[in-house]
């Protein structure tokens, strides 16, 4: 009971001291924080600015790394402010910082699954491998990137759904729209159809499209028709692509097939419909019934 009657005796002779210390300690705490986010804001602000592919990557990155550095900064003042504040009041920070080392020890055991997710998160951050505003398909579930921490990753599907996945249990991560993205496109011919005339249409079709203003900032190289690129039952497939800026494929995709249409209506080209081929067995023509095949016929009777 005299330890805490010295203690109780201590802080009360040490509050009216420290006091004017602490708010220092707190505001000083706030400032920098809001300082700290201020200059992310400003400098993802300052990258916005201009046009071209390299000023939306580099957006997308800053954006990605700016989140992560106000949470980790956050932490940080509040974790230092308030030790500040306990020696302050006359509180010995030793066994606190001592206690601290040998639970996160224990924790570290403990939780090696949370341990994992942010060691992954770190990389998956360093190596830049999928940025806010990505369109990314992890584990096989594909959406927009809304959130990237260093435990978890954050998906919204085209329903709108929100998928939370912790770094560490990423197994297949592909990012559609890093650098540059390709919309590639099949279109179906005939086998009694000459497919040179198809491969023009889709020529002139990208053709047009490059030079309409509304897409031509949106793409990045002409059409690129591979030409046959598959047989299927009564069917040859061509194939082809256009690049594009991140994010433009789809926009760009759709016009294209419009497009591709449009030729098709104008140049009196015929989409192939799909045919279904039986075959039947056994059938006798002159008796109007089919008899399983492979099944011996026996003799049949007479009128």
């Amino acid at each position: 009971m005299r330890v805490f009657a010295d203690l109780s005796h201590r802080l009360a002779g040490s509050l009216p001291a420290a006091g004017a210390r602490i708010v220092v300690i707190a505001v000083a705490a706030y400032v920098l924080v809001r300082i700290g986010w201020a200059a992310t804001h400003r400098f993802e602000k300052e990258l916005s600015h201009g046009t071209g592919l390299d000023v939306i990557e580099r957006t997308k990155r800053v954006q990605t790394l700016g989140r992560l550095l106000r949470h980790v900064m956050s932490v940080a003042a509040l974790a230092i402010g308030g030790l500040m504040i306990l020696r302050e009041l006359g509180i010995d920070i030793t066994p606190v910082l001592t206690g601290a080392g040998i639970v996160g020890l224990a924790v570290g055991f403990g939780a090696q699954t949370l341990v994992r997710d942010f060691i992954s998160g770190f990389f998956l951050i360093l190596e830049d491998q999928v940025r806010v505003g990505d369109v990314a398909r992890i584990n096989d579930q594909g959406g927009l990137v809304e959130e990237v921490n260093l435990r978890t990753i954050v998906l919204r599907d085209e329903q709108g759904a929100v998928h939370v996945y912790p770094n560490g249990e990423i197994k297949t991560l592909v990012n559609l729209t890093k650098d540059f993205s390709y919309y590639v496109f099949t279109v179906q011919v005939g086998f009694e159809d000459d497919p040179e005339p198809v491969i023009a249409a889709l020529k002139d079709a990208g053709t047009s499209l490059m030079s309409d203003p509304d897409f031509r900032p949106h793409i990045l190289e002409p059409v690129d028709v591979y030409g046959v690129d598959a047989f299927e039952p009564g069917l040859m497939v061509i194939k082809g692509r256009i690049k594009t800026v991140p994010l433009k494929q789809w926009v760009v995709g759709r016009e294209l097939r419009k497009r591709v249409a449009r030729v098709y209506a104008e140049r009196g080209l015929r989409w192939p419909l799909p045919e279904s081929i039986v075959n039947v067995r056994g059938w006798d023509a002159g008796r109007g019934v089919s008899e399983p095949s492979g099944v011996p016929h026996g003799p049949r009777p007479t009128s």
